[in-house]
C-alpha cells in the first residue's frame, strides 16, 4: 500500500504537468496560447484567444488532471483516518504543484484554480458547490471572472474546515488558496487599478 502511494505521488505531478491549454490550442487554434491574450495557459485565456470550444475542452482537461489522481488515491489507497486524508492531500497537492509547475513547461504552468476544483470535486463536492457559487456570484455582480476565481479560493479553506473538521484537508485547502492568489498577483493589480479584463464587459 505504502509503494502504491509513493508511485501516485509522481503519477499525480506528471498528469497534473499536462498543459491542455497548450496543447488543444496549438492543435486546434493554431496558436501558442503563452504569447497570446494574458499569456495564461488556462481555459479562460484559452476561450478569449481560440473560441469557447476549446475553452471548455481546457477546463474539463484541467479539472479532470485533478479529480483523477485524487479518486485513484480515495479508491487504491487503504489509509484510513488522518492518514488517509494526508495521503488525499499530498497526492492532490502533486496535481496542483504539475500544473503551477509544469515538467513540460520548463517549470512554469497556469493559476491552479481548475486543477484545484478537479481536486476538491473529490474531496468534497459539496464545499466545491459553494466556491463555485461564490465564483458566480462575484462574477455576475462585478463582472470580473479572476475576482470570482480569487472569491471561491478565499473561501475554500474556512468551508472545508466546516464540512470535514481534517487538518490535513484544511490545510491542502489553504495551500491551494494561497498559490491562486500568489499566482493572480497580476490580475489583483489590475483589479485595483480597474484595468482588468472583464467578460461582460468585452
Amino acid at each position: 500500500m505504502v509503494f502504491r502511494a509513493i508511485l501516485l505521488l509522481p503519477g499525480a505531478y506528471l498528469l497534473g504537468s499536462v498543459p491542455w491549454g497548450v496543447v488543444l490550442a496549438r492543435l486546434f487554434g493554431n496558436v501558442d496560447i503563452r504569447k497570446a491574450g494574458s499569456g495564461n495557459i488556462g481555459a479562460y485565456n484559452v476561450y478569449r484567444v481560440a473560441g469557447i470550444k476549446l475553452g471548455i475542452m481546457t477546463l474539463v482537461g484541467d479539472i479532470l488532471k485533478g479529480a483523477v489522481p485524487v479518486l485513484a488515491a480515495t479508491h487504491w489507497l487503504e489509509f484510513s483516518g488522518w492518514k488517509g486524508d494526508l495521503w488525499v492531500c499530498l497526492v492532490a497537492l502533486c496535481a496542483f504543484f504539475g500544473h503551477l509547475f509544469s515538467v513540460f513547461l520548463g517549470f512554469k504552468g497556469g493559476k491552479g484554480v481548475a486543477t484545484g476544483a478537479g481536486c476538491f470535486l473529490v474531496i468534497s463536492p459539496l464545499v466545491l458547490l459553494v466556491c463555485v457559487l461564490v465564483y458566480v456570484m462575484v462574477l455576475c455582480t462585478w463582472g470580473y471572472s479572476s475576482a470570482g476565481s480569487l472569491s471561491g479560493a478565499a473561501v475554500l479553506p474556512g468551508a472545508i474546515w466546516l464540512a470535514t473538521h481534517s487538518i490535513p484537508i484544511t490545510s491542502c485547502a489553504f495551500t491551494m488558496a494561497l498559490l491562486i492568489f500568489v499566482r493572480h498577483r497580476g490580475n489583483i493589480k489590475r483589479l485595483l487599478d480597474g484595468t482588468e479584463h472583464s467578460p461582460m464587459r468585452s
